[in-house]
């Protein structure tokens, strides 16, 4: 991800408040953008997401408008992945932490190149971009307060009329996993797909639905293949790691949530989950080990409060 140099010196803001995140739980920021071809032109129609598994909601979609940019609000603090996708270009991702108070979060800058991309005609020809903008974000709102019935009804609504904006079947699924209509779920999941073969938060989602389900052989065979290519990101192999922990398989559970951690090493969770596994082997020692390097490396995770109670359990 291309940021401009305002992004850089929110890296530096976001440390400078990293001690307020705690208090701040409970409030949300917003991170805006453009999207723009490497002439410089802005991309209309674009579809823009952000994920941070360790938050809820742990995913949000937006579009850009003709001018390219996008806006995303309801992100709790902690580092977000952001991509950028359209047809007939590249992706482009990376990671940046948003802050929910002091300073506003800096705007992200993504320059796509023309290459591989989803498949599919103009995602937007004929609509009112800031128009679905705004129907979008009032879907995410009837989502993150749990009206998932009329948040589906919605997000509906907008892929009616951009059909080409196929990920946001990926909120239409996770409002249905919510739901527990896992069948439901695994069919937004499966036309993401249809649009974007190789969408890996759709393989994941598939997965996880399914070990949601209790079909665990499910979620094994629709994680292997795609942990095992190379470049499998950390979702992946973490995902691959939750299946194996679930079937009591620990140390390949292990294998997995290790891979995960060398994929992102500012990651807790597989972090954290590796110090399971070792309490589950009665190995006091490791486990404390493990904790301290998720309260070093993630320190604002959920997972480093938790790493700090366990710890203090171990020490008694």
């Amino acid at each position: 991800m291309r940021f401009s140099t305002v992004v850089s010196r929110s890296l530096v803001a976001a440390a400078l408040v990293a001690g307020c995140a705690a208090s701040a739980a409970a409030q949300t920021g917003r991170v805006g953008g453009v999207v723009k071809d490497e002439a410089g032109n802005p991309i209309k129609g674009a579809t823009v997401t952000a994920e941070n598994p360790s938050a809820s909601p742990s995913s949000f979609t937006a579009i850009t408008d003709d001018k390219g940019r996008f806006s995303i609000i309801g992100l709790r603090s902690g580092t977000w992945t952001f991509t950028a996708t359209m047809q007939g270009y590249a992706p482009e991702s990376g990671k940046m932490p948003v802050q929910t108070i002091g300073a506003p979060n800096a705007p992200i800058a993504f320059t796509l190149k023309k290459g591989a991309g989803p498949t599919g005609g103009g995602a937007l020809a004929g609509v009112n971009a800031k128009e679905l903008q705004g129907e979008l974000a009032a879907a995410d709102q009837l989502y993150n307060a749990g009206q998932y019935d009329q948040a589906i009804a919605a997000y509906k609504a907008v892929l009616a009329k951009a059909p080409a904006v196929t990920a946001i079947n990926l909120q239409i699924a996770a409002a249905y996993r919510n739901k527990k209509e896992y069948d439901n779920a695994l069919a937004a999941y499966n036309d993401v797909l249809k649009g974007d073969p190789n969408n890996d938060r759709a393989k994941v989602g598939i997965a996880m639905t399914n070990l949601e389900k209790g079909d665990l052989k499910a979620a094994e065979e629709s994680l292997t293949t795609v942990a095992q290519a190379p470049g499998a990101n950390r979702e992946v192999l973490y995902s691959l790691g939750e299946v194996k922990f679930a079937k009591g398989e620990a140390d390949e559970a292990a294998k997995w949530y290790q891979k995960a951690a060398e994929a992102d090493p500012a990651w807790g969770k597989p972090l954290f989950k590796l110090g399971l596994v070792a309490l589950n082997k009665g190995d006091k020692d490791g486990t404390v080990k493990a904790m301290e390097k998720v309260i070093a490396v993630d320190p604002n995770s959920p997972e480093a409060a938790q790493a700090k109670a366990l710890i203090e359990q171990l020490k008694k």
